[in-house]
């Protein structure tokens, strides 16, 4: 089995909820649109990301999200750097999330109560959360910062919740570095060269050759 788990993010962290809650079913020309644009919204989101690690956008502080599906309809865990980049994405005209919303709003003035948009934004100091997963249950957080061993972070849930950074990783010790000696032989048998040096760095040649 795969040793346990926890996250890779260090730093403060927002963790945005946002879903819908179908309340007319019959009407999916209401509800079908909301449903939609939240997919168009986390392609976009993905697209920059990749954009940003190779240098070609402005990153957005987006990191990444987990879609659910409950009794009352679907909600979104979103990951974001900071509250400042969710609420500059939220506000832009030029991304997909302000359209949706004006779209949105159109819709339920016209036909109240046919489908509830819902959101909660939980903004995490650093050092504020814990996490373990075991048995490659690799959602969530990880998914979307990546893992490490827990036992970096520590031996329990308390440990871990108060670990702080992760500890940089141990450099390994490097080579010892012996000095050699050796002699070339020319035909005949007798000693050409003597050649002496550290593996890595200059050698010195002394003798001369036949």
């Amino acid at each position: 089995m795969p040793a346990p788990q926890t996250h890779a993010h260090d730093g403060e962290l927002v963790v945005f909820h946002i879903g819908m809650t179908i309340r007319k079913a019959h009407r999916p020309d209401l509800w079908l649109p909301v449903v939609r644009a939240m997919p168009r919204m986390l392609t976009e989101l993905a697209r920059n990301t990749e954009a940003a690690a190779r240098g070609e956008a402005e990153d957005l502080g987006f990191l990444g999200a987990t879609t659910l599906v409950g009794a009352r309809g679907p909600w979104v865990v979103q990951y974001w750097r900071s509250v400042d980049h969710l609420y500059a994405y939220a506000r832009a005209a030029d991304h997909a999330q302000l359209p949706a919303w004006r779209a949105f709003n159109r819709v339920a003035r016209r036909h109240p109560g046919a489908v509830g948009i819902w959101h909660e934004t939980y903004a995490v100091p650093a050092g504020g959360v814990e996490t373990l997963y075991v048995g490659g249950a690799g959602t969530g957080l990880a998914a979307a910062t990546g893992a490490v061993p827990a036992t970096r972070r520590g031996t329990d849930a308390r440990e871990r919740l108060t670990s702080g950074p992760l500890p940089a990783p141990v450099a390994p010790a490097p080579a010892e570095r012996r000095p050699v000696l050796c002699a070339l032989v020319a035909p005949g048998g007798r000693p050409a060269r003597t050649v002496s040096g550290v593996a890595g760095s200059r050698w010195t040649v002394r003798g001369s050759g036949p």
